[in-house]
């Protein structure tokens, strides 16, 4: 499991992909050439993988979606450690907190 700010990557097998991901729109690089997975509400920084690698769109609005890494890569933000990613599949979630009386997404 792995955590930069309010993305949470979580490692998952193939086989334990959904079927039909690969079907799901898969979410463009920006003009840097990184794929952005979140952008800070607040700052305007972004979760960005850096290498290669394909992020499948999810409909559901918590889970970001599913990450596929051909070769081992790197996520980096600019107020946050980088992480180091191995090759393989990961299901991107957004982190959320409790508020009393509602659950709402951490903003960063």
């Amino acid at each position: 499991m792995f955590r930069q700010g309010d993305i949470l990557l979580l490692p998952v097998t193939e086989t334990t992909v959904p079927k039909g991901v690969e079907a799901l729109p898969a979410k463009p690089r920006d003009a840097r050439g990184r794929l952005v997975l979140a952008l800070g509400e607040a700052t305007g920084h972004a979760h960005a993988v850096v290498g290669e690698g394909t992020l499948y769109l999810a409909p559901e609005p918590m889970l970001i979606g599913h990450l596929r890494l051909d070769e081992a890569t790197r996520i980096v933000h600019e107020e946050h450690a980088t992480i180091d990613l191995p090759k393989g599949w990961y299901r991107v979630i957004r982190q959320r907190e409790y508020i009393p009386g509602a659950v709402r997404m951490v903003a960063d």
